[in-house]
């Protein structure tokens, strides 16, 4: 029994162990470097095309995977907006969780565009899950930030494209903080949904996490591999990320999830990250106001730390832009990016 348990903690150490060394020896400038250049992303198959090119009266939705990367494309008819949007996805998801609001958002002129992270939904996996970390995916959203910039020598550039607005769910909203950070601070505007809290998501999250779904949590501790959480069953914690009158119903959302690393839960907290103490790119906070994950009063405070304008989603679990208020969570966006003269 002893040696059991002795061999047992004597594992979940080593794996704290390896943790650490996959963190530190990462490097947010290194991760930029690489995706700076398309060639060096590890991805053989240069362009992919998906059966999805779907024309309405409304917009123009293109689905193609290139270089890697799958992109759903949103652009309207009338366009009444020149700023793009690009949107960033969370744990588990990929570029399929904005349709919702992609839709919503093409009807009142905006184009946007969402992409998988590898290892994501149609964006293959470019190393194994468990050794991707935030300066990995970072990366990746720098990389789709730089393909809307005004560059006209660069070949994949889009042409007569504005710098775009940032708007990031969950992890997604982390990445955007990590990019505020280590990227640029002179974005149009950020939006952030949901996100992960600004200074520690052990003190701020994953406690909770660990109350509300304790064997998942040990299962990811056991493999470094967020998977177990998202598994079907009473106690898993996907519970989280809807309610029962969500637009998006848990039986739908749950066989969509992919798999996840956990480095990214650890890496968000001290000593790998602190927040900026100051943040110029005007941003927008919405709160889940029933997310069991991350508690509106966390949201609220890591809100104010950025001097953000902050609003509670009522009613909305974790996955705000699927839940049955979708519609007017996104109509307050789109109405605090018009009031920021961002056209």
């Amino acid at each position: 029994m002893g040696f059991g348990l002795g061999g047992l903690v004597g594992y979940l150490l080593a794996q704290q162990a390896w943790a650490i060394r996959q963190i530190v020896g990462g490097s947010v400038e290194r991760a930029l470097r690489s995706q700076a250049d398309p060639a060096s992303a590890g991805c053989t198959s240069s362009s992919r095309a998906c059966p999805a090119t779907i024309e309405t009266e409304a917009y123009v939705r293109s689905h193609t995977v290139v270089d890697g990367i799958e992109r759903i494309v949103y652009l309207p008819r009338d366009r009444r907006f020149d700023t793009p949007i690009v949107m960033q996805h969370g744990m588990w998801h990929g570029a399929w969780c904005w349709e919702l609001w992609q839709e919503l958002f093409a009807e009142w002129g905006w184009e946007t565009h969402a992409h998988s992270l590898p290892g994501h939904a149609g964006s293959p996996a470019q190393r194994p899950v468990a050794r991707c970390t935030l300066d990995y995916y970072l990366g990746f959203l720098s990389a789709e930030v730089a393909r809307l910039q005004p560059r006209p020598s660069a070949k994949d550039a889009i042409p007569m494209a504005r710098r775009p607005v940032l708007l990031g769910h969950s992890m997604g909203g982390a990445l955007v903080q990590w990019y505020l950070k280590h990227v640029a601070d002179d974005l149009p505007a950020v939006v952030l949904v949901a996100p992960w809290v600004s200074h520690s998501l052990v003190k701020d999250g994953l406690f909770r996490l660990a109350c509300y779904d304790p064997v998942g949590v040990l299962l990811m501790a056991l493999s470094w591999d967020a998977s177990p959480m998202k598994r079907r069953g009473k106690g898993s914690a996907v519970r989280f990320l809807v309610g029962p009158r969500a637009a998006v119903p848990l039986e739908e959302l749950q066989p969509r999830l992919g798999p996840e690393s956990a480095l990214v839960l650890y890496q968000h907290n001290p000593p790998f990250w602190y927040p900026p103490e100051q943040v110029e790119t005007p941003m927008l906070w919405v709160a889940g106001g029933e997310d069991p994950l991350l508690a509106e009063r966390a949201e609220r405070r890591s809100a104010a730390h950025y001097g953000a304008d902050y609003v509670v989603a009522a009613g909305a679990r974790h996955n705000v832009m699927m839940e049955q208020n979708y519609r007017e969570t996104a109509e307050v966006i789109h109405r605090w990016l018009v009031e920021r003269g961002i056209g």
